[in-house]
């Protein structure tokens, strides 16, 4: 039997962009793969990013908001850092975890009336979706 790999997404807040990754890579690779994200802050879970998961039937509703240091004890094969502050903040993980780097929009700053703000969270989750959909060819 395969063991897992063990995958960690890092973001700022570990509240929207993480959050969604986490979702997405959870779903396609199934049970492959032990799924964590985490900020360098906490800013809790976006009650807009949980919505629009739920409209791509994923339910992020009891993801927490963790902070990376949590799992500095964790060998991971894989660490996705999602946002650049993320990349030039991440601490150091004692691993040969293969490094991937994307940095996506962050909905949470968009401006605007709901279904312009709306409209943001959905534009980014469909490039992490696609982003997690090709991991890790991404």
């Amino acid at each position: 039997m395969e063991a897992k790999v063990n995958i960690l997404v890092l973001c700022t807040g570990n509240s929207c962009r993480s959050q969604i990754a986490e979702g997405y890579l959870r779903k396609f690779l199934g049970g492959k793969a032990n799924v964590y994200s985490a900020g360098v802050e906490t800013h809790g879970v976006n009650p807009r990013a949980i919505a629009i998961m739920a409209e791509d039937g994923i339910d992020i509703s009891s993801h927490t908001s963790n902070l990376a240091d949590e799992y500095l004890g964790i060998p991971f094969d894989y660490i996705l850092t999602v946002c650049d502050n993320a990349l030039e903040r991440c601490p150091y993980f004692p691993s040969q975890a293969k490094r991937y780097h994307y940095n996506f929009p962050d909905p949470a700053k968009a401006i605007g009336n709901e279904d312009e703000i709306m409209l943001s969270f959905r534009t980014t989750r469909d490039m992490i979706k696609e982003y997690c959909r090709l991991f890790p060819n991404a």
